[in-house]
């Protein structure tokens, strides 16, 4: 057995990891010394920690742990009273030079806490803090520029946002009411907090990306969100600006193309045999729809937009969400009707009709009950008629909502989706 450096009733701490243990307390001090000795020297500024500096106080704050039971829990606080005292007359001399940033300060203490986490085996956790520090200590000149150019307007609309999604919908009861027991406010608010957050972030992604790089990039991170809500949001901003038109019609196709992954995530991990079933056909019509997507993305790449500063809307359009969860709610109880008289008719008109508001709920649904209820083959039809379903419903919202540059983009591009959904029925299952 081998031989335990610390062993007491409370913790035990074997040879191999201590070294593993403190080979993490030294890395975590190289990975944050070098970034703060490279800023200092990028900003030509003095700085009293790098390298060497932080890898010690990361040490120390592993000793400290290591004193913490091997002689007394006060050993620890001592250290850390003294790494606090230190810090802060390195604080006060700098300060009394007109450097008046307190971030390197609290790196230092950061830097110590994660070396005691390190000792105690919390590697995942001191992994992840220190990811999450080097990036936001090298993200300096980037916050400050995206804070620099925030109006007054979009401020107060992200906190509108968060009163919303941290004040209101939180306490929305979770659970269902009305006709069909189908209304669920969580859920409908979850829609809202969606739709409204999708636009939000499509505004950031724009305004400081461009319309073109901005919009591309909110349609990847639609689709694996909501493909549905982010054909509302867009197609809406695409009549708000006919310039943009174009690139919210890439991004919308973009968004229903990653939708194709959702539903081979799901069907994967709660069915791997339809998976296996239907990873073929959905991969030619993924493919087809980054093909399209492509090739409106160079389309309108190549044309020239007359003006340079494109206004791009509100940042918030609470308005807007809470229209599409009304939309939602009403489609909601129209299936909820439909598959009531309907009942055991047919797999297939079941899935067409769920696929009008969601493609997830019918994808896990169907996932979960092949083998039960219904074959392979019934199962995989039903998740492409889901699919096709879905899929001209965005078209109808982006044909209603859109401007008429992107209902000719969405006429051309759905419906070469679409076709190759059908054919993907007929000749693979």
């Amino acid at each position: 057995m081998e031989d335990l450096i610390v062993d007491t009733d409370q913790f035990q701490l074997s040879q191999t990891d201590f070294i593993i243990r403190i080979l993490l307390a030294i890395g975590i001090g190289l990975i944050i010394g070098l970034e703060r000795e490279y800023s200092a020297k990028k900003e030509e500024t003095e700085s009293f920690v790098g390298i060497r500096t932080l890898v010690f106080v990361s040490l120390l704050g592993f000793m400290g742990g290591l004193m913490y039971f091997l002689l007394n829990p006060q050993v620890y606080l001592i250290i850390l009273i003294g790494a606090v005292f230190l810090t802060g007359i390195s604080y006060y001399i700098t300060a009394s030079k007109g450097d008046i940033g307190t971030t390197t300060e609290f790196s230092v203490l950061l830097v110590f806490i994660l070396g005691t986490l390190s000792f105690l085996g919390f590697i995942e956790i001191s992994l992840m803090a220190t990811v999450v520090t080097v990036v936001i200590l090298s993200s300096k000149f980037r916050l400050h520029f995206i804070v620099g150019n925030i109006s007054v307007d979009e401020f107060y609309d992200f906190i509108r946002f968060v009163v919303v999604t941290l004040l209101i919908f939180p306490f929305l009861p979770n659970q269902t009411y009305g006709p069909y027991d189908v209304l669920n406010p969580r859920e409908i608010g979850l829609v809202i907090i969606l739709t409204s957050g999708l636009g939000f972030v499509g505004y950031i992604l724009i305004k400081f990306l461009g319309s073109r790089k901005g919009i591309l990039l909110s349609g990847i991170f639609g689709g694996l969100v909501s493909s549905t809500a982010f054909t509302w949001v867009f197609a809406k901003k695409s009549r708000e600006n006919v310039e943009i038109a174009h690139s919210c019609a890439t991004a919308i196709l973009a968004a229903s193309s990653i939708m194709i992954i959702r539903v081979l995530l799901w069907t994967y991990i709660f069915n791997r045999t339809l998976f296996q079933k239907i990873f073929i056909v959905f991969l030619v019509v993924f493919f087809v729809g980054i093909a399209v997507t492509l090739y409106f993305y160079f389309k309108q790449r190549n044309q020239k937009v007359s003006s340079t500063n494109i206004p791009i809307g509100k940042p918030l359009d609470l308005q807007g969400a809470f229209s599409f969860g009304v939309l939602y709610t009403v489609i909601l109880l129209v299936v909820s009707y439909a598959n009531d008289q309907l009942g055991d008719r047919g797999l297939m008109l079941s899935s067409g009709i769920a696929g009008l508001t969601d493609i997830d709920a019918i994808t896990i649904t169907v996932s979960k009950l092949t083998g039960l209820n219904f074959d392979m083959n019934l199962a995989a039809r039903a998740i492409i008629v889901a699919t096709a379903s879905n899929t001209l419903v965005k078209m109808g919202i982006g044909i209603w909502k859109g401007s008429s540059s992107l209902r000719k983009d969405l006429y051309i591009g759905y419906g070469i989706i679409f076709i190759s959904l059908i054919a993907a029925l007929i000749f693979f299952i």
